[in-house]
């Protein structure tokens, strides 16, 4: 898990971008939307890193598609302690 945080986090040109979304909904548990409209992002972005961001286990959706609010996985919990090792290198 630890590899797969520092690869999507770091190692690609989007990892700042998901950083914050990991940072927002490990804050607070939000939509799409609101993660677009928090981070004045636009939405197409928004929804691709959080594809990126499930696909690898790092967050995972709660409810419908379209509505589905985003929040840390348990495994993402479990090794928050490299999320914020990763945060401080990012900031």
């Amino acid at each position: 898990m630890e590899a797969a945080l520092w690869y999507v986090l770091t190692g690609t040109r989007g990892g700042p971008n998901r950083v914050r979304l990991l940072r927002a909904v490990a804050d607070r548990p939000r939509n799409a939307n609101q993660l677009a409209e928090d981070l004045d992002l636009d939405y197409k972005t928004v929804r691709h890193h959080l594809d990126v961001l499930v696909d690898n286990d790092i967050v995972e959706a709660s409810g419908d598609d379209y509505g589905a609010v985003y929040l840390p996985t348990e495994m993402a919990r479990d090794h928050w302690d490299t999320v914020e090792e990763i945060i401080q290198e990012v900031d």
